[in-house]
């Protein structure tokens, strides 16, 4: 769902090849988004003001405020001067929850880890995701990656935002969100997939930014086996990933990526001729 423009034309003067020139270019539109619930705000996010349902609900996910998607009783988006409000009311249980969490809340926190309590809650175990026997491709991740690009439709006019989306063997890439915010992106494809009643249990997650910790963590949470990401990977990234059970591909090119966890997922060319022997 769009609440507002998700871009605007601003003019600029461009000097390329040593020359000047006057122009004007569509950039991408940020705005501050606050997620409440039950009329409390628990984050406020900088983020683009498209797919806001997706992002509460995604957002509730992959940092455990919910288990399941029909836990969010109604959501309602409020725009004003300031920015964007997603309202969420949870039910009884998970309102309690929540509830006594933000009472043991001590002080501020950074933005890419709002709501916490802890050190430890920074550093949580990671949800394990169960995906025994599942194997993909090599060259099939790869046209995945190389398929996302035609359709990150706000990218193409901005050259702004960062893409979440999902891939299945069968069906080719499912969704697609887009957001200023990399965290952003992939909570709106969390988000889309819970909506729409989509397993990540047998598909891959690609990412068009950097993975730290938190993208591990977010995609472990919807249970997603395999992570393609156009970027490096953190220490960390790579440490969480190989605890979750997560396989984790990165620093993908136009001829192939690096498996830093978990290798048995991806069935390289040789390795595919083998198991088909076998």
């Amino acid at each position: 769902m769009m609440t507002g423009s998700t871009f605007t034309r601003h003019r600029e003067i461009a000097w390329r090849g040593g020359r000047t020139h006057s122009t004007s270019r569509l950039i991408a539109e940020e705005s501050a988004i606050a997620l409440t619930y039950n009329g409390s705000t628990h984050a406020v996010m900088m983020g683009t003001p498209a797919d806001l349902e997706d992002f509460g609900v995604g957002f509730s996910l992959t940092e455990a405020i919910i288990d399941r998607a029909s836990e969010v009783s109604s959501i309602e988006l409020i725009s004003n001067e300031l920015g964007i409000e997603v309202r969420m009311w949870l039910d009884g249980d998970r309102a309690a929850t929540l509830a006594a969490r933000r009472r043991a809340i001590s002080g501020p926190v950074g933005c890419g880890l709002c709501g916490i309590e802890s050190l430890e809650q920074a550093r949580r175990t990671p949800s394990r995701v169960d995906s025994a026997g599942i194997g993909f491709h090599a060259r099939d991740l790869l046209g995945a990656m190389q398929a996302l690009s035609p359709l990150q439709t706000l990218n193409q006019q901005t050259r702004s935002v960062h893409a979440a989306a999902f891939w299945h063997p069968r069906t080719g890439i499912a969704l697609v969100r887009e957001d200023v915010g990399r965290h952003n992106a992939l909570d709106k494809l969390a988000g889309a997939m819970a909506c729409n009643g989509n397993s990540a249990r047998d598909g891959a997650v690609l990412l068009t930014s950097r993975v730290s910790v938190e993208m591990v963590q977010k995609a472990a949470m919807i249970g997603a086996p395999v992570i393609v990401a156009v970027s490096a990977p953190t220490a960390l990234a790579i440490q969480t990933a190989n605890e979750s059970g997560i396989t984790l591909l990165a620093v993908a090119r136009h001829d192939g990526y690096g498996v830093f966890t978990h290798p048995r997922r991806v069935l390289l060319p040789d390795e595919a001729v083998q198991r088909a022997v076998c």
